[in-house]
């Protein structure tokens, strides 16, 4: 696991020296990511300066030095991630002739490029990854990222110069590089608590898609990403051509690819362990884990003194039936809400999931064991684990059958009518609301009533289910939200059922842009490996083709997922309601947070700083204040952009063009 950062330019003008000044100094502040090695690799004629930095997990000898080249001179690669398959690989390699110097991945890549070339090689490819590969002969630069976004890339063009990096903090250390805000990705923050791929706050520097390459010659022409595998495809594919065996072969062929999956994440040359919560995904982990070892996996688990928030005493009980070596840390609140202020550096934009609080704590907890740690992530989009399928569902079901002009005029008179000539359905309708979305008095549940018979399709519905800001538009500042996933007709996938739809959505939004940033951010801010089995390859294409009714039971989701588990752990050390990975940040922002959150939304400060409409902010901070409303997750969103704000304008120059 590493870091990488780079860039391609014309140097006519650039000493060595300064190249390398500026090429460490973008690698430096990727130390959190690689502090076991440096490396810097320039081509003064070509152009091209790549840098990395080093977390040492398989050889740890200086033979896994990066940026590497191949043994036949073409190739030069920066790469942070890992290739679970890579000493099958090898073996093949061997045999067609290729000789190695060392044991890293690393090494297996090059020479698959040079034996396959890039298309066909990054198909062999069971792992995690974003690489930068630059071909010396062709005198091309290719950019790849894993298939599902477990690792991260940034790229874009700052004048003539073409930047990249696993994090913006590395581009931003370029002396070329301009800070403006991208109000239209801002505007898609507020609306999801997260910036989706390609966006970035910045304009111009973009989020390299899962699954796609980019390649560019450093010609005038900028070029797109290119797809070598797609989400939708396996999707539709999968569905097309379900699994016809029974129950129980599928159940066999599931755990065995669950199995490998897990296998091939524990080799490694340091200390391994789990991150274990006692749910369904991460106890299949860590059972699996187990089945595997002749030693007791260490796992950990992060409990909270508060009641509604502790879930460490269901991952111990896991634990305990297993015989992990378990640690766990019960945290106060003062210690949590130390975590705060480390946020806005840690994830270089603004990324408001208020789970990453624990996430991080959790990290530096399992970091003081071991250097690598399975996680259970994942398990929810393929196999159906969220209750907001079954809102989503069943909210569609009770609209969608009327036709779309007619749901559009009763959203338009809805609103005029008395509330109390709802009341009956109004209660009936908020019963179908998650949790997420349940309003305290009729007049808001009726807004929200017309709002989803407002919506033109499902995934429009779908989108305002998930949604935080349900009109960010109204809130930022002369922001347009571009187009996403859930608005793009092309990007979705035909499923014949709903809760599908949602689970696609989810792996091409939420699970890369939320999820995943998430754990990576964290991890490797503490300079700790996560790694997610439910997200091979071969384990997301079985899943999809799976039949729905292996999924969901008896309105209760991950279904065949649980009899892998109960073949390990009992079922009543499992069973138990879904619960998030969070915090109180509700009563926080109305007790130890106040004077913080209070400064942060002041009136004149938001007028100042010219991003935001402060009237809705104001309005809901004192909503939230009262006990009236529970506005947690918009208001969480605002405090995040507010400090990331002010870190970044304390950091540096922040350039802004005013808004005509």
């Amino acid at each position: 696991m590493c870091g990488i950062v780079g860039f391609l330019s014309s140097f006519s003008q650039t000493s060595m020296g300064e190249l390398q000044a500026t090429i460490g100094r973008m690698s430096d502040t990727l130390i959190h990511r690689g502090p076991d090695d440096r490396g810097v690799w320039i081509d003064l004629e070509a152009g091209i300066a790549l840098g990395h930095r080093r977390l040492a997990i398989v050889d740890l000898s200086p033979e896994g030095h990066q940026p590497m080249i191949s043994a036949d001179g073409r190739y030069v690669i920066a790469f942070n991630g890992e290739i679970y398959n890579f000493l099958e690989l090898r073996s093949q390699l061997k045999a067609f002739g290729h000789h190695f110097r060392g044991h890293s991945d690393t090494e297996v890549m090059l020479e698959s490029f040079s034996q396959w070339g890039l298309e066909q090689a990054i198909e062999y490819f069971n792992g995690m990854f974003a690489f930068a590969l630059w071909d010396r002969q062709e005198r091309v630069l290719h950019l790849g990222r894993d298939r599902l976004g477990e690792k991260p890339l940034y790229y874009g063009w700052i004048g003539n110069t073409f930047l990249f990096g696993s994090e913006l903090k590395s581009l931003k250390a370029h002396p070329d590089f301009q800070a403006e805000i991208n109000r239209n990705a801002l505007a898609l923050f507020f609306r999801f608590g997260y910036i989706p791929a390609p966006h970035s706050i910045y304009q111009g520097i973009y989020k390299l898609p899962p699954g796609t390459i980019l390649t560019w010659r450093g010609d005038a022409n900028r070029p797109e990403p290119v797809s070598y595998w797609s989400a939708k495809t396996v999707a539709e594919l999968g569905a097309a051509n379900p699994f016809i065996g029974s129950k129980q072969e599928a159940l066999l062929q599931l755990e065995t690819l669950l199995k490998d999956a897990v296998g091939l994440r524990m080799v490694a040359d340091v200390p391994l362990g789990a991150f274990l919560s006692g749910g369904i995904d991460s106890s299949t982990v860590v059972a699996l884990m187990q089945a595997q070892s002749s030693q007791p996996v260490k796992t950990f688990t992060i409990g909270f003194y508060e009641d509604g928030y502790n879930e460490a005493q269901h991952a111990k009980a896991v634990a305990q039936h297993l015989g992990t070596d378990h640690t766990e840390l019960y945290v106060t609140p003062e210690e949590a809400l130390s975590a705060i202020p480390k946020l806005p550096v840690l994830y270089d934009e603004p990324f408001a999931d208020s789970s990453q609080i624990p996430t991080l704590l959790l990290s530096q907890l399992t970091r003081q064991h071991v250097t690598v740690s399975l996680s259970g992530d994942g398990g929810d989009e393929l196999f159906a684990g969220y209750n907001r399928y079954f809102s989503g569902n069943r909210i569609w079901q009770q609209l969608g059958w009327m036709p779309r002009p007619l749901r559009q005029a009763a959203a338009r008179t809805l609103t005029s009518l008395s509330s109390q000539t709802w009341d009956r359905g109004l209660t009936h309708f908020a019963a179908l609301l998650p949790a997420k979305l349940k309003q305290p008095t009729p007049g808001t549940q009726l807004h929200l009533l017309a709002d989803f018979l407002a919506a033109p399709n499902f995934e429009a519905l779908y989108q305002y289910l998930v949604s935080d800001w349900k009109k960010p538009e109204a809130l930022v500042i002369g922001g347009s939200e571009p187009i996403t996933a859930f608005s793009d007709r092309q990007r979705w996938a035909q499923l014949p059922r709903l809760t599908q739809r949602m689970m696609y959505l989810d792996t091409v939004t939420y699970l890369p842009d939320d999820i995943l940033v998430k754990v990576d951010r964290a991890s490797m801010g503490v300079k700790l490996e996560a790694r997610v089995p439910f997200l091979d390859r071969r384990v997301v294409e079985f899943a999809w083709r799976l039949p729905l009714s292996m999924k969901i039971h008896k309105f209760q989701g991950k279904h065949l997922l649980r009899q892998v588990l109960y073949k390990y752990v009992s079922k009543d050390a499992i069973e138990r309601p879904k619960k998030g990975f969070s915090v109180p940040i509700a009563s926080w922002l109305r007790g130890p947070l106040r004077d913080w959150a209070e400064d942060l939304l002041d009136e004149r400060r938001l007028q100042q700083e010219g991003f935001l409409n402060p009237q809705p902010i104001r309005q809901k901070w004192q909503e939230h204040l009262s006990g009236e409303r529970d506005w947690q997750y918009y208001l969480w969103d605002v405090l995040i952009f507010q400090a990331w704000l002010a870190e970044t304008t304390k950091s540096s120059a922040l350039k802004e063009k005013p808004i005509s």
